[in-house]
């Protein structure tokens, strides 16, 4: 498996990533992740919709909180065209928890705990800490990657603005 070593940072420290990087203009692998009744979930049952994907470390950390809580209020003002998806290595226990106490009903939490193959497959697994880097990718209906942002330093936010501009230049 491809490995990118200082890839990103937690705190200044330097991470490598496992997997192969994707760019622009690939198609997004079509892995399968749990949703919070532990039912598989494969990437392209969201194909004829433009998806945002946001891959954070855990849902249980102040970033990403407020990462998820921020898209899930950007959901509602995106209609029915748009699915906003996070993923990550929690539990899809704890994500359904996080999700009623939080009280995020717009985006689709799926876990990659099981198999990593999101990680793997998306580039973004990372290898000290088995878990995902924050990164955020944008398919078109085809289900081609239109944009991506890989957050440097994980434990700061994406930039939300460049997200919702490529999700405008697609709708």
């Amino acid at each position: 498996m491809k490995e990118r070593s200082a890839a990103v940072t937690m705190r200044g420290n330097p991470l490598t990533l496992v997997g192969q990087e994707l760019s622009v203009g690939d198609p997004a692998p079509d892995v399968e992740l749990l949703d919070n009744g532990l039912n598989a979930v494969k990437l392209s049952s969201f194909q004829g919709k433009v998806c945002v994907i946001s891959s954070v470390p855990s849902l249980d950390t102040p970033v990403c909180d407020m990462e998820t809580r921020r898209f899930n209020t950007a959901a509602a003002n995106l209609g029915g065209e748009v699915v906003i998806l996070t993923v990550s290595m929690d539990l899809p226990f704890a994500q359904k928890r996080w999700c009623g106490a939080a009280g995020v009903e717009r985006v689709i939490t799926l876990s990659d705990h099981r198999h990593a193959s999101f990680g793997n497959a998306f580039g973004v697994l990372i290898k000290e800490l088995r878990l995902l880097a924050r990164s955020i990718f944008v398919l078109d209906r085809r289900g081609i990657i239109q944009y991506i942002q890989n957050v440097k330093e994980i434990s700061q936010e994406p930039d939300y603005d460049a997200v919702m501009d490529a999700v405008r230049k697609i709708v």
